[in-house]
Formats: structure tokens, sequence, C-alpha cells
């Protein structure tokens, strides 16, 4: 058990006593074995996580190859997030856009030309 002898476990136990105390030993143990177990826990979903990529990457592959499936036309799925899947809009698509969010009216929209109006007036007199 993590390479130490019953010796060494119980100098760490009697030192862990003396420096915790009786009373606050049983809660810090607690709080461990806890903290362990999640740890555990943890570890084991993310190792069954890996092996079922690994299964359904494989079973991917031996479908690939036996015919029962066929590969994608392009790699736009593989590669998500390089600059060659980025397609640039063209310049009447960009203007559609800009025309469009201008026509929208904004929750302020109606009220910020009357606060403009409103700040002229107080500076004006």
């Amino acid at each position: 058990m993590f390479g130490i002898g019953m010796n060494e476990l119980l100098l760490v136990l009697a030192l862990a006593l003396i420096i915790i105390g009786p009373k606050k030993l049983p809660e810090i143990a607690k709080a461990m074995g806890k903290g362990l177990a999640e740890f555990k826990r943890a570890t084991e979903e993310f190792k069954n996580t890996i092996n079922e990529e690994s299964r359904v990457a494989e079973t991917r592959d031996q479908l690939l190859r036996e015919g029962k499936i066929q590969a994608p036309e392009t790699d736009a799925d593989t590669d998500v997030g390089t600059e060659t899947d980025v397609a640039e809009p063209s310049a009447e698509e960009e203007v559609a856009a800009s025309e469009s969010v201008d026509r929208k009216p904004g929750p302020e929209s109606g009220s910020e030309p009357a606060s403009k109006e409103a700040r002229g007036s107080s500076h004006d007199g």
C-alpha cells in the first residue's frame, strides 16, 4: 500500500494524532476518505469514457474497412475550428447583415434620442 511499511504508517498516524488532536482527527479522516472516494469515481468515469470513445473509433474504422458505412465526402466535420472551414461572408452578405441589424429596434433605441434631447436642453439652460 503506497510503498510504505507498517512501521511508517504507524508513525504517520501517531504524528497526525499529536498534531491534529483526537477531536479533529476523525473529522479530517472522514473528509479525506470522501475526497479520495470522489477522486476514484471521477478517475473511473474518465477511464470509462476514454475506453468507450476508443471502442467507437475502432468500430467505425472496422465498418469503414468492411464497406458497411461510407466516409464523409468532406473532412469539414473532423477539422472543426480550422481556418479552412470558416467561410468569409461576401460583401453583399455583410451589407444585408448590417442593414438587418440597423432595422431591428433595440430596447434602448426608442429612448436614446429622447435622452440626447434631454441632455441637450439641460446644457443649454
